[in-house]
């Protein structure tokens, strides 16, 4: 993150220690919403990744599917507290039923500038959907992050958990009733977020999260009649990120119960698991032909740029397609083999392995975490002198001209921050400026919270899935 305010808190805690704090005074700004977090090594706010993000980082998802590990870590209070900093950032920027603000800064302007979040100085407009602009994946979206908070709050914060839900449903019905991409009505995020996937997937993604946190039929029919115009039924995904989010919706369709269902319904929810399952399978290498491919070493492999945070995600939704095939007593039948909870736990953790230095380059991918990880993460407010060490203005030029291209480590050790990653080859260049590989988003490591309470509870015994038979799968790490 960019900037975090002092509220601000991560549920990713390190034993490891860091070599100086990092920044976390407070800029001031203009927009309806302020402050929050930046995404990345930048300075602009673009909502569908913050949505997504603050989603995953669940801590929603985390939260919800493994709380009781994280209350075992001890760190429960600090995944809420994360979780509601990002919530009600979201309730700000809903200033009526049809009306989110949904980016704030200029992409282009803050990218030429390296300043530390408290020295900027380029506009703060913030951009808005509306009726005559809309943007349903960004409504869908931020619906179903506070559909899921809505559940993460009910039992210690009710009345906060209400609110959220009354936002995520108006922000579903928004979306719904006033289609249209939403970088077509910003349009300058087109050029840093683009919308591939268009917003069908994010319709589909929001309706089954409301009928998650309301058992509203009125959501589950949705899904159900759009599973086929929308591609929740066809497309068959091997990634799962803040744009694609085909892979996700499949599996939370496939976990709903079928108790209760109508028979078209089941058989609709058939059709979501056949798709999930493809996914579960390209990542275990277990279909005939579109697996995800693997570098040398093993890691899970995608695209250039920024891999990580497609692994990241692949933990995630095999860590919690584990936990449902574990509790119904399911196997997953891939076309070259079957697999159940066991192995699919195995692979999740040989690829938590390699992020954390069992890798060719024996580096830690996750900043602050071993005796080895990036230095010279690509991050203003990391790569500069800490603020409150030194209040001396750095203008946008100057930060490039004296601390850009340092080649010193960054004074300041963004700890729990997932770079993006080694090239195909496992290869890793830790130099700021190479931003494909260095750049830290929060979309990366955000998927890990829930994955590393779980592990974290079946190494030390707390669980009563499948560390119970003695199964220990963070033993090497």
């Amino acid at each position: 993150m960019e900037m975090l305010c002092p509220r601000a808190s991560s549920t990713l805690r390190l034993s490891a220690p860091a070599a100086s704090p990092t920044t976390r005074e407070c800029a001031g700004a203009t927009t309806p919403a302020s402050p929050t977090a930046s995404n990345k090594g930048s300075e602009p706010r673009f909502f569908l990744w913050s949505a997504n993000g603050l989603h995953h980082y669940n801590a929603f998802m985390g939260v919800l599917e493994f709380r009781d590990e994280i209350a075992a870590a001890g760190e429960l209070l600090h995944a809420l507290e994360a979780i509601k900093w990002g919530t009600d950032y979201f309730i700000k920027a809903h200033t009526h039923p049809h009306v989110l603000w949904a980016q704030v800064g200029d992409g282009d302007t803050d990218h030429l500038c390296w300043q530390r979040p408290e020295d900027m100085t380029t506009s703060r407009r913030a951009y808005k959907l509306d009726e005559e602009n809309p943007g349903s994946e960004v409504a869908a979206e931020t619906a179903a992050a506070m559909a899921a908070a809505s559940m993460v709050f009910r039992r210690t914060n009710p009345h906060y958990s209400h609110l959220l839900l009354e936002h995520a449903q108006q922000l579903f019905e928004f979306g719904e009733k006033y289609r249209g991409k939403y970088d077509k009505s910003i349009g300058g995020a087109k050029g840093y977020y683009t919308s591939v996937s268009g917003y069908m997937d994010e319709l589909l993604w929001a309706a089954l999260w409301l009928y998650k946190a309301t058992d509203t039929s009125n959501y589950l029919n949705y899904a159900i009649q759009n599973a086929l115009p929308f591609g929740g039924i066809t497309w068959a995904i091997t990634e799962f990120s803040w744009d694609v989010k085909y892979a996700g919706l499949q599996i939370i369709a496939s976990t709903l119960p079928m108790t209760g269902k109508t028979n078209q319904q089941q058989e609709i929810l058939q059709q979501y698991r056949s798709k999930a399952e493809h996914y579960i399978c390209a990542c275990l290498n277990k279909n005939n032909s579109t697996n995800v491919q693997r570098t040398p070493g093993g890691l899970l492999y995608t695209r250039q740029w920024n891999n990580m945070q497609y692994v990241s995600t692949a933990v995630f939704l095999l860590t919690v397609y584990s936990e449902h095939l574990h509790a119904t007593n399911q196997m997953v039948n891939c076309p070259t083999d079957s697999v159940g909870s066991h192995e699919i736990l195995s692979f999740v953790k040989s690829q938590v392995a390699y992020i954390l230095g069992s890798n060719p380059m024996g580096l830690s991918y996750l900043v602050g975490y071993g005796p080895a990880y990036p230095k010279r993460v690509h991050h203003r407010g990391a790569s500069m002198e800490p603020y409150r060490e030194s209040k001396v203005f750095v203008g946008c030029t100057q930060g490039y001209d004296h601390w850009h291209g340092r080649q010193d480590p960054n004074p300041n050790v963004l700890v729990g921050a997932l770079v993006g990653g080694p090239d195909s080859k496992d290869e890793f260049v830790d130099r700021r400026g190479n931003f494909v590989q260095t750049e830290a988003c929060t979309y990366n490591t955000a998927p890990l919270v829930g994955v590393f309470a779980k592990l974290h509870a079946l190494e030390k015994g707390s669980s009563n899935s499948t560390a119970s038979a003695g199964f220990s799968l963070v033993s090497s790490i």
